[in-house]
């Protein structure tokens, strides 16, 4: 066992980096490595969450599009069994949907991948003593949703009815995907993906996949 030496710091935060591209992993272990202590990385839900229990983190670097049912499923599972982990959302999608959604979920913060590595490692700081960090456009949403600003019950009682698994086919299908593209970036059969698009249409009273899209787009979820 590695022993901590004087010069080095007890107090780093214990972080567990999930997210699909293992390139983009390995950058982030770049950027923070030096700061913080990772203790384990994921690529998709299931061994995310068992990653996260295995090693009982301080935060929880999290991806909110992920093979599995995506991060808002991460940190449920999660928090049934561990409340006080915390969850920091870093993601490329800047969308209202996905960040209230994680927002609701429970993470403590929202940033975007074009942040760098010292602001990063300074929210991972902040989340893990409490604080919550957005990037300031994402702040907006947040501030606009508990105003009321923003109305989501609509838009939340319709994809309710869906799946996690159902939401990332619809965001991928509203994104010009064929049904084989779909397959291979979720890890699944096309016969899955026809019945999980079946599913989606029949629980939203839609048509055909060009509805869907256009369902997507109009709520902003792409």
């Amino acid at each position: 066992m590695t022993q901590v030496g004087p010069s080095q710091s007890v107090n780093r935060p214990r972080v567990v980096i999930v997210d699909d591209h293992e390139m983009f992993r390995a950058g982030v272990r770049h950027e923070i490595g030096p700061a913080v202590e990772i203790v384990a990385e994921a690529g998709d839900v299931d061994s995310a969450v068992a990653a996260i229990k295995q090693t009982r983190p301080d935060l929880v670097l999290l991806d909110v599009h992920l093979p599995g049912g995506g991060g808002t499923e991460v940190i449920k599972r999660v928090q049934a069994r561990q409340p006080d982990t915390k969850f920091l959302a870093l993601s490329v999608s800047d969308v209202a949907e996905d960040v209230i959604g994680v927002i609701r979920a429970g993470a403590r913060g929202y940033v975007t991948k074009s942040i760098s590595g010292p602001e990063l490692v300074e929210a991972i700081d902040r989340v893990a003593t409490g604080d919550a960090v957005f990037s300031p456009r994402l702040a907006g949403f947040v501030l606009d949703a508990f105003s009321g600003a923003i109305d989501l019950a609509s838009v939340d009682e319709e994809l309710d009815r869906l799946s996690a698994r159902e939401r990332e086919v619809l965001r991928l299908i509203a994104r010009g995907y064929s049904y084989r593209e779909i397959a291979r970036e979720l890890f699944i059969s096309v016969k899955t993906v026809e019945t999980h698009v079946s599913s989606v249409l029949r629980k939203l009273q839609l048509s055909n996949r060009h509805q869907l899209a256009q369902w997507a787009n109009a709520r902003k979820l792409v």
